[in-house]
């Protein structure tokens, strides 16, 4: 890609990760709408009058596409289905490379807390309230990539909107840093007391192996039942090491054997203590922490 459209690349990153929860499928995505820009004519190519609008309303209409046949896809799903957790790497070691993973903005809307809200919406919530909330696009032109009046994109992106709201609101950085810490201390220490004292009574622990690695098949619930099922994980696993990172951009967790990334859990809170926590251990979803930056593929 040697023209301008080129420059258009980490900005369709971001709204298919967002709108898929999944950067091999958001990568897919882009490409298949850059090969369709190049497969129109040259003169319909200069003719037209913003590459990047096209590209964007293409990648969505792909990335709607892309989320029904997924709904079909997890209903096959062995387990818990979870969105791809990806690693800061810029903050780890400076990234700007040209990886999927050093394209993503991580903000507020890719913590997986937002990422799980965004997978209970219909993909045409999902898109029109990616694309207006999150990142600014009128609704005259998501009404474009629906095919729906803008009236009836702007009464999804509200029905999201209120999906968002009843989800409740972002945990502070800091509150989070400062409980994944101690959950990471009581769960090297094997301390039981003090998990369930770190975990709200009302917490939920969802597991995504994908039948490829041991996890939970349903969510484990209860503060006192998930402290017990960590420190069982941790007896089970010598040798096993945890590491504070960045998870989509928020505190958590990674757990590695030999050098090789086998989990990655994020967290969220409430009133203080830990109210969800997300566990990815399907390899299929790991690449980027497995390989240090080779994808998934």
């Amino acid at each position: 890609m040697t023209d301008g459209v080129a420059d258009e690349r980490r900005q369709l990153i971001n709204v298919a990760y967002r709108l898929l929860g999944s950067l091999a499928e958001a990568e897919d995505a882009v490409q298949e709408a850059y090969a369709r820009w190049y497969a129109l004519p040259e003169d319909r190519r200069d003719g037209t009058r913003s590459p990047g609008a096209w590209l964007t309303t293409v990648t969505g209409r792909i990335c709607l596409d892309v989320l029904g046949s997924a709904r079909a896809r997890r209903e096959r799903y062995v387990g818990a289905w979870l969105p791809e957790p990806v690693p800061d790497r810029a903050a780890e070691r400076g990234g700007g490379g040209a990886d999927p993973v050093d394209l993503l903005v991580l903000d507020e809307s890719v913590s997986m807390a937002f990422l799980v809200v965004l997978e209970t919406m219909t993909p045409a919530e999902r898109v029109a309230f990616v694309l207006h909330d999150v990142f600014r696009y009128p609704f005259a032109e998501i009404a474009g990539v629906l095919g729906r009046t803008p009236a009836a994109c702007k009464q999804l992106a509200a029905s999201a909107r209120r999906r968002v709201r009843d989800a409740g609101p972002a945990a502070p950085a800091a509150g989070l840093a400062g409980a994944v810490r101690q959950v990471k201390e009581a769960w090297e220490a094997r301390d039981i007391g003090a998990l369930v004292d770190l975990l709200d009574p009302t917490a939920v622990m969802t597991a995504d192996g994908g039948g490829v690695a041991g996890a939970a098949l349903h969510p484990v619930e209860g503060g006192a039942h998930i402290a017990r099922y960590m420190v069982a994980l941790a007896e089970r696993a010598p040798g096993l090491v945890l590491s504070e990172r960045p998870v989509n951009g928020t505190p958590g967790l990674v757990a590695s054997l030999g050098g090789v990334v086998l989990t990655v859990a994020s967290f969220d809170l409430a009133g203080g203590r830990v109210s969800r926590i997300w566990v990815v251990r399907n390899p299929e979803k790991l690449g980027w922490w497995v390989s240090g930056g080779a994808g998934a593929g």
